[in-house]
C-alpha cells in the first residue's frame, strides 16, 4: 500500500487551521506552521505534525498549500530565505489558497516556474463554517495538469473549478468578494427595514431566504446579523483589503463597479472605526449607526 501524500500547510488561522484538521482526516501527513505558536499547538492537537518554521514543513513535502493574510504575507512564505521557493523540492505542487492581488499570483507563478514548482492559486469562499465543514468553493488558476494532480487534496476541503491560468482564480475571488459585501449591505438594510416596520425578523429573513432573495449570506449571518452577533468568521480589516483589490482591479481594466466602490467605502469606514476584528457581517453597524442619525 502506498504511503499518503505528505503536505506542508503554513499558515493556521480562521480557516487554514480547519482545513488543515480536514485534510488530516482525510489519511494525508500534514506538517503544518504558523507564526502564533498557540495556533501551531492546536493543530498538533488536531493530528498534525508542528513545524518550527515555514522551510521544516515544507522540506521534502510532496504539496505546499500557503493561507496567509494578504499579499506581502504571500511573497513572504514564497521568496524569503528559508521559505517556500527554498525548501520545496523540484517538481513540488504549491498551492496558495490566500486572496491576494491576481497580478501578484501571476508573478508567484512564474517565479516558481523558474524553481521548478507548478504553483496554482486557489483561494476560497464560504468562511470558517465553510472550512470547518468541508464544503468551500475553491476558485483555481493555472494548468490544468497540475490542477488535475491536486484534485484528491481539493476534495477533502471543497468543491474546486479551474476557472482560467494563473491569476485567474484571484480575479474570481475579487468577484466573488464584491458580491458577498454587497449582499451582506442589502441584506443589513433589509434587517434595519423590517425591524423599523415592526417585522418579526426571524419569519420574516426566513421567508425572504426562500425566494428569489435568498443567499448564503441570509443562510449564514442571517440569524447572528438578528441579534448583533459579529464574531469573526471572516475579519472586516480583511474584506477591506479585498475590495481595495477589486476596486484597483477594477480601475485597472476600466470597468466601472459603483456599488462595489461605495459598499468599500463602509468597509473602510467601519475599521477606521476600529471594527476591523469583527465578522463582515458588522456591516449591519454602519447601517444602525446612519439610522439612528435620521431620528
Amino acid at each position: 500500500m502506498s504511503q499518503p501524500r505528505t503536505i506542508a500547510f503554513v499558515g493556521l488561522g480562521i480557516m487554514g487551521l480547519p482545513m488543515a484538521a480536514n485534510l488530516i482526516s482525510a489519511g494525508f501527513a500534514v506538517r503544518g506552521y504558523d507564526r502564533s505558536p498557540k495556533q501551531t499547538d492546536r493543530f498538533a492537537e488536531k493530528g498534525g505534525t508542528a513545524a518550527s518554521s515555514p522551510a521544516e514543513a515544507v522540506a521534502g513535502a510532496d504539496v505546499v498549500i500557503t493561507m496567509v493574510p494578504d499579499s506581502p504575507d504571500v511573497e513572504e512564505a514564497m521568496f524569503s530565505t528559508g521559505g517556500v521557493f527554498d525548501s520545496a523540492s523540484s517538481g513540488t505542487l504549491v498551492i496558495d489558497m490566500s486572496t491576494i492581488r491576481p497580478d501578484t499570483a501571476r508573478a508567484v507563478a512564474e517565479e516558481g516556474a523558474k524553481h521548478g514548482l507548478r504553483v496554482l492559486d486557489a483561494p476560497v469562499s464560504g468562511g470558517e463554517a465553510g472550512a470547518v465543514e468541508g464544503v468551500l468553493s475553491i476558485m483555481v488558476g493555472g494548468d490544468s495538469a497540475d490542477f488535475d494532480a491536486a484534485a484528491d487534496v481539493f476534495a477533502p476541503l471543497g468543491t474546486a473549478v479551474l476557472v482560467g491560468p494563473s491569476g485567474a482564480g484571484q480575479t474570481v475571488k475579487a468577484a466573488n468578494q464584491l458580491i458577498v459585501a454587497g449582499n451582506i449591505q442589502l441584506v443589513a438594510e433589509a434587517l434595519v427595514f423590517l425591524e423599523a416596520h415592526g417585522v418579526e425578523t426571524e419569519a420574516g429573513l426566513r421567508v425572504l431566504n426562500g425566494g428569489l432573495a435568498g443567499s448564503t449570506v441570509l443562510t449564514r449571518k442571517g440569524e447572528a446579523m438578528r441579534h448583533r452577533r459579529f464574531e469573526p468568521g471572516f475579519r472586516i480589516e480583511l474584506h477591506d483589503k479585498d475590495m481595495g483589490i477589486v476596486t484597483a482591479a477594477a480601475r485597472e481594466a476600466g470597468v466601472p463597479v459603483p456599488m462595489g466602490a461605495l459598499v468599500a467605502q463602509f468597509v473602510g469606514a467601519l475599521k477606521a472605526q476600529g471594527h476591523g476584528g469583527l465578522d463582515h457581517s458588522a456591516l449591519l453597524k454602519l447601517v444602525d449607526q446612519l439610522g439612528a442619525e435620521q431620528k
